[in-house]
Order: structure tokens, then C-alpha cells, then sequence
């Protein structure tokens, strides 16, 4: 690793255990990003992209990668936890870092509660005995527990994990494949990719911007970087891998899955279990059911805490958030008391969303408008760190790429639905009142040893 990647030039001492490698980078970011995420949200996209999936995911991976790879820019510029909260705030100023910190804040709190709640639901739905709110609880103690213990034995759990949920989507592609093939289904068709009688670009971003939730986690790999052996040069290829193979696998399952949906039945929640039916009877449905309750509630909820967790550390050691969170456990080298925040918070959310009906897509909405947001954020500090500031001459690099991923996204943030735009907004809006209260305490935001001429370029 790279000597100037040493955290003691922003400021800060090495408290985070550096024993993170490349293989478990990917394999985090996989896992946060779930291998079989389609699994849970197939029928909603499928029905808002009309009935083109395929293009949905394919242009999600494409807007995705042009953020993996600002990211790549950045993090070798700021090799420090926090993620687009360090970017913007050291690349364009610390106000804006607090907002976008602020920003993806709402992703990366409300991930969690989600993950609880979606796994819980569905393992009510296979033990109605135990309810609903003992699933979730349960959930969250075997996360908080876990976490609690270090970042390699969560590091060791995600492989134990994704190996699974690999082996689960493998028994469904091959059963898929080859009920396909025994005329089950439509048949091998490109419509999943491109139906002209159903495509316009408003109503592909429209599922895009649900989509996206398969994609978010990607960016948590950034979170490790002061626990990676490689430093900033190895986040970012791991983020690049993480992302073309979970874009591989998402394509691959959503579109044997679009063409074994049964036709003229509604789709719903169920729709991709339907289509495991369809392609390997009642037992495949019941596996691909649980395997996604499981993922959900344990393996991507695990590392998600993990992320959440060093995001609150980042900005409390900044006195951006209460010192408190900035505690590291001096046995586990792990932020104990901000693993715990995010666990009662998972717990206090999870039960109140559980109650309403709308909650899983209210929580939806929330994540993905708040990460979205957070992401444009982050390619704007690529043109201003690199551009403005360093007079960089690799315009593709720090122009071109961010420029494209910011429109794109944009793209995507006008045609989300209108409820997750009123969602984002009153919560930046909450942003903006917290950090006017900061500066009439006389605590505006400011990044310790802060100074932007110091960045590696």
C-alpha cells in the first residue's frame, strides 16, 4: 500500500485494522450488493420497464460504473472512511460534504431497516408462527453480534453466504435453461432486452430508478478503504469487479426469469418465485423464497451495519455527528457504539414501517432518492477536485466520465416516482436546518486537516 495513504496526513490516527484484501473487497461489495436482489423486486421492475428488465438492469450497471468510476478518482485523492461525505466535503467544500454525507446518510440508515423488514416478512409469510417483529429482532442481534466481533469474522460470514445465494441462483438458471428449453415459458426471445411496442427512454429510467436498489452497496466497498491492504488503488478495482459481476448476474437471472413469468396473470412480489415454478416446481419456489429472506435479513443487512457504521464514525470524529460514534472498540478495532446506534435504529424503524402497509416502498423510495442524489454529488467533485482545482490535464478521467454519469443519473432522479422526490426532498431540507443549527452553535462543518492541495492526484 501506498505510504501516502496513511490517515495521519488528513489529521487522523490509524485506529481501523487494515486486513482487508482485494477478494474480500469483492466479495463484500457482491454481497451488500446481494447476487439474487432481483429475486425480491423482479415484478415491480419488470412491470415498469414494460416488460424490458434486461434494459432496465443493463443501463442501471452502465450509470453505475461511470459512478464506480469517479469514485476510483476520489478515493485515491481521500483514502478515508466516509465515502461521498469525505469526497465532496474535502473536493468541494465541508458544507456540501455534510449534505451529500447527509444525503447518503439516508441510504445507508434506512438500508438496514429495509433489509430487516423485507426478510422478515417473507419469513413470516413460510413460519407464521413467529411474527413479524421477532424475525426482525432476531436478525438484528445476529448482525449486531457478529459485527461486533471484528471486520474478519463478518468478512468470513459474507463468503460462507454468498457461496449460497451463487448456489441458489445457479439450481434456478440451470432449472430455468432447460424448462426453457423443454417449451416452457415464451422461449428464447431478445424481448426482455428491447420490446419496440412497449419502449420510450422515460419509462426505461422510470425502472431504472427502481433497479438501482439491486446496485447500492457497491459504493460501501469505499467504507474499508482505511482497513484495505491495498489502499485507495485496490477499492478501486475491487468496486469495478464487484459491479460488472453483479451487473452480469442480475441481467442473466432477470431475463430467464421474464420469459418463464406465467402471461396474462398481474405480477407482483411473487413474480420471479412464479417463474421459479414454472421453471422447477413448488420446491424451487420455496427455495428461491427463503434464500432471499436469508440474504436479505442476515448477509446483506450484515455488511450494510458494517457500512452505515463507518460512515457515522467519519463524521463524528469530524464533530459533524455526536462524538460518541466515533468510539472504537479497542479489542475488535471496530466503531462498537455506532454499530449499536444503527442497530436500535433498524429495530425502532423496522416495527413502526412493518405496521403500515406501504412501508417497504416508502423505505425504497427513501434509500434510492438519497443515494442518487449523493452520487451526482460525488461526480461534481470529481470536475472540482481534479479540474478546478489541480488543473488536471486527464480530462476523461475527471471531465468526460463524471459528466456522463451525472446525466445520467439525472435522468434517472426526474423519472422516479413523485413520492421518492417529496421523500428526498423534505429530508435534505431536515439536512439543511441541522447544519444552520451547527453554524449558530459556532460548529460549522470543518474536515480535519483539511486541505485540498495535499490529495494525491
Amino acid at each position: 500500500m501506498n505510504t501516502q495513504e496513511n490517515v495521519d496526513r488528513f489529521g487522523y490516527r490509524q485506529e481501523l485494522r487494515r486486513g482487508v484484501g482485494l477478494g474480500d473487497l469483492v466479495l463484500y461489495g457482491l454481497i451488500m450488493m446481494v447476487p439474487i436482489a432481483p429475486f425480491a423486486i423482479f415484478g415491480l421492475v419488470y412491470e415498469t420497464s414494460g416488460g424490458m428488465p434486461v434494459l432496465a438492469y443493463l443501463t442501471g450497471v452502465v450509470a453505475m460504473l461511470f459512478t464506480a468510476m469517479s469514485y476510483a478518482q476520489m478515493v485515491k485523492a481521500f483514502p478515508l472512511s466516509g465515502s461521498v461525505y469525505n469526497y465532496a466535503g474535502r473536493g468541494i467544500a465541508p458544507p456540501v460534504g455534510f449534505m451529500t454525507g447527509w444525503a447518503i446518510l439516508l441510504d445507508y440508515l434506512l438500508v438496514p431497516s429495509l433489509l430487516y423488514l423485507v426478510a422478515s416478512i417473507a419469513m413470516n409469510a413460510s413460519v407464521p408462527a413467529v411474527p413479524v417483529w421477532a424475525w426482525l429482532v432476531l436478525f438484528v442481534v445476529i448482525n449486531t453480534v457478529i459485527n461486533l466481533r471484528g471486520i474478519r469474522m463478518t468478512i468470513t460470514l459474507t463468503k460462507v453466504m454468498i457461496v449460497a445465494e451463487l448456489i441458489v441462483l445457479g439450481l434456478f438458471l440451470i432449472a430455468g435453461i432447460w424448462a426453457l428449453m423443454q417449451g416452457y415459458g415464451r422461449g428464447f426471445s431478445l424481448s426482455p432486452l428491447f420490446n419496440p411496442d412497449t419502449f420510450s427512454w422515460s419509462v426505461i429510467f422510470a425502472a431504472v430508478s427502481v433497479a438501482v436498489l439491486s446496485f447500492l452497496g457497491f459504493d460501501g466497498i469505499s467504507m474499508l478503504v482505511e482497513e484495505s491492504t491495498g489502499g485507495s488503488e485496490q477499492v478501486g478495482r475491487a468496486m469495478r469487479i464487484a459491479l460488472l459481476l453483479a451487473g452480469a448476474l442480475f441481467i442473466t437471472q432477470v431475463w430467464v426469469a421474464a420469459l418463464l413469468v406465467p402471461e396474462g396473470k398481474p405480477l407482483s412480489g411473487t413474480a420471479f418465485y412464479d417463474a421459479a415454478a414454472v421453471a422447477g416446481g413448488e420446491w424451487l419456489r420455496q427455495l428461491t423464497s427463503l434464500a432471499t429472506a436469508i440474504s436479505w435479513g442476515i448477509a446483506n443487512t450484515l455488511v450494510a451495519q458494517v457500512a452505515v457504521s463507518r460512515l457515522l464514525f467519519a463524521m463524528a470524529r469530524d464533530r459533524q455527528l455526536p462524538r460518541f460514534l466515533a468510539k472504537i472498540s479497542v479489542k475488535n478495532s471496530v466503531p462498537s457504539n455506532a454499530i449499536l446506534l444503527v442497530s436500535v435504529v433498524s429495530v425502532g424503524l423496522g416495527l413502526w414501517m412493518s405496521s403500515r402497509p406501504d412501508g417497504v416502498d416508502l423505505l425504497s423510495s427513501l434509500i434510492n432518492m438519497g443515494a442518487l442524489v449523493a452520487f451526482i454529488v460525488l461526480h461534481v467533485s470529481v470536475i472540482v477536485h481534479y479540474v478546478v482545482r489541480q488543473k488536471s490535464g486527464d480530462l476523461r478521467a475527471h471531465l468526460v466520465v463524471p459528466l456522463i454519469g451525472m446525466a445520467i443519473l439525472l435522468f434517472v432522479v426526474i423519472h422516479a416516482n413523485v413520492m421518492a422526490q417529496l421523500a428526498g426532498l423534505v429530508w435534505f431540507v431536515v439536512g439543511g436546518v441541522v447544519l444552520g443549527v451547527l453554524y449558530l452553535l459556532g460548529r460549522p462543518p470543518a474536515l480535519q486537516g483539511h486541505d485540498s492541495r495535499k490529495a494525491q492526484v
